[in-house]
């Protein structure tokens, strides 16, 4: 009397949660959801394990978490763009300009 295999649902939420971290990443808004995905995943994996195999899902887990990386990954990458671009725009700007005889 083994249960039958069914889909996990939290499986299906990593993925959609790293979907929408990988769009959003960009817009540094990715961090969030990439982080309630990583949270999630680590929940889904050790109730899949527990599962001993009938809870499914374990592509979407993995794809769910590399999409959730790769959102952190933008929204760092945008956040030292906007650092770079912020010092490039106090650097040129001019100083005092001192008179002509002061040292």
């Amino acid at each position: 009397m083994d249960p039958d295999p069914v889909p996990a649902s939290k499986a299906r939420a990593v993925f959609a949660l790293g979907l929408v971290a990988l769009l959003t990443g960009a817009f540094i808004g990715g961090v969030i959801p990439a982080t309630m995905a990583l949270l999630l995943a680590r929940q889904a994996a050790r109730e899949a394990y527990a599962a001993d195999g009938y809870l499914l899902g374990s592509r979407r887990l993995t794809r769910g978490r590399r999409l959730a990386w790769a959102g952190i990954i933008l929204a760092l990458t945008s956040l030292v763009i906007a650092v770079i671009a912020g010092l490039l725009h106090v650097a040129g700007t001019p100083g005092q300009d001192f008179d002509a005889n002061t040292d």
